[in-house]
């Protein structure tokens, strides 16, 4: 008979397997102590996964893409024998409230940690995005140098940086040490910490009142939502705004986007789950509008319903109805969703294959989150891709998660000249052709994996 053990989710074995000899040192307390983790791992394994925002059971997949690593934890080079977690990465919608979540497998501090490795200055096209967003808030807000800006997860200060720039006084609540200390390094004032209902109360203690608090991309990575939001509605002044910015749903559902899927992210949102998730603590949507970054997002304005002056837009009503009439909340709209993905994804390993059976080089650029989901729900590793080429300075030198595919800069492509380059953040497809356009000089061509293989 195989022997079997019980692990925990960090992969420590709870109990011998029934090939070892027993270990006649432990107490009858250790032992009584390793079969209550048994039990309780059995009996999470076994209880219903709940909606983390209405506590309904949820059983309705939306698409499991296997087991995976964490999709931002990139090993080093001397790393790449060593044991590296893998988890479920499956999301699934609940029935009652229509929220699009996965199942949570880490902790939020055991994924975000100091050496979390993206840094969104990196990003020449996101930092005019943060820019226009700066110079259009100061206008539409009267935001001035007796105002304050909070910015939640606020990165190496690719935001901030643009307030600080016109003598607004600004604030940055970032976790992650790297990145808060980039922004540091610009004069930012930074709290390191996650942000909740008990960050907001202390700052509010101590004399922080806000009048815009942006959000951008991080409302689908904190586990415990109302209880983010609720922090927002204790830090607003009676007439402040906070803004949020978020991939919407709908677009992952039409363009079948499932690589947007990965463990960092808790929560896939529409107009209409967020706005009742805001409304819960007291806050209300006035306007909305909707952004081509990140394959389609929405920027979401709200307010303290109770004293909030801004009238509610009709662009607010029109995207309601939009998705109503897309089914988000019909359990039915979801059921083929899955059968696409494992078609896009025979469709992407049928091209790797026949391109490697006739002896073309293949190479990638931009080592990001959504890249590694694509690699490793397909199995591609350097058998099929040798390199993928990325210019943040964290990434290079290590190795993709799952997959260990190296990173490395971008010179490497005029050295080996690949016959495809494949752009894994397709979502930067436009600025990716117009850098690596010299590949074209020895005959390479760009390649899109996803929703089809489109090679340019």
């Amino acid at each position: 008979m195989t022997p079997v053990a019980a692990f925990d989710r960090s992969g420590v074995e709870l109990s011998p397997t029934e090939s070892d000899p027993p270990d006649l040192e432990r107490s009858p307390i250790d032992l009584l102590d390793a079969r209550r983790q048994v039990a309780d791992l059995a009996e999470r394994a076994l209880a219903p996964f709940r909606c983390r925002c209405c506590g309904e059971p949820l059983s309705r997949l939306v698409a499991d893409l296997g087991m995976q690593p964490l999709s931002n934890a990139f090993p080093s080079a001397d790393q790449a024998l060593a044991t590296e977690p893998f988890h479920p990465l499956r999301a699934l919608v609940c029935d009652a409230c229509g929220l699009v979540q996965t199942q949570q497998v880490e902790s939020a501090d055991h994924i975000f940690t100091s050496d979390y490795p993206y840094f969104s200055s990196t990003s020449g096209p996101w930092l005019e995005h943060a820019r226009r967003y700066a110079d259009a808030s100061i206008e539409r807000f009267g935001l001035d140098a007796s105002s304050r800006v909070v910015e939640v997860a606020s990165n190496d200060g690719y935001l901030l940086r643009w307030f600080r720039e016109r003598g607004i006084p600004s604030l940055g609540i970032e976790p992650t040490a790297g990145t808060a200390l980039a922004a540091e390094a610009l004069g930012i004032e930074v709290v390191q910490a996650f942000f909740g209902a008990q960050l907001a109360r202390r700052l509010r203690e101590q004399g922080v009142v806000a009048d815009l608090m942006p959000a951008n991309n991080v409302v689908a990575h904190v586990p415990d939502l109302l209880d983010f939001v609720e922090g927002f509605r204790i830090l607003l002044a009676p007439r402040g705004v906070a803004t949020f910015e978020f991939h919407h749903l709908l677009n992952l559902l039409n363009h079948r986007q499932f690589d947007t899927i990965y463990h960092e992210h808790f929560y896939y949102h529409s107009l209409t789950t967020f706005m009742r998730i805001l409304a819960s603590r007291g806050l209300a949507v006035f306007d909305v509008e909707e952004l081509p970054t990140h394959g389609g997002s929405l920027r979401v304005y709200a307010q303290p319903a109770a004293t909030g002056r801004h009238p509610r837009s009709v662009r607010v009503i029109e995207l309601l109805a939009r998705e109503h009439d897309a089914g988000l909340l019909e359990p039915a709209t979801w059921r083929s969703f899955d059968d696409a993905c494992r078609r896009m994804k025979r469709g992407m390993l049928s091209f790797l294959i026949d391109a490697k059976n006739e002896g073309r080089s293949i190479a990638a650029c931009g080592a990001a989150a959504k890249g590694n989901t694509l690699l490793n729900y397909g199995g591609v590793r350097t058998d099929f891709i040798d390199y993928v080429v990325d210019d943040t300075p964290s990434k290079q030198g290590r190795l993709l998660p799952g997959t260990h595919i190296p990173v490395v800069g971008a010179g490497r492509l005029a050295e080996t000249r690949p016959d495809y380059l494949v752009i894994l953040p397709w979502n930067w497809r436009d600025e990716f052709v117009r850098r690596f356009a010299d590949i074209r000089d020895w005959g390479g061509r760009f390649v899109v994996l996803t929703p089809q293989v489109e090679v340019f």
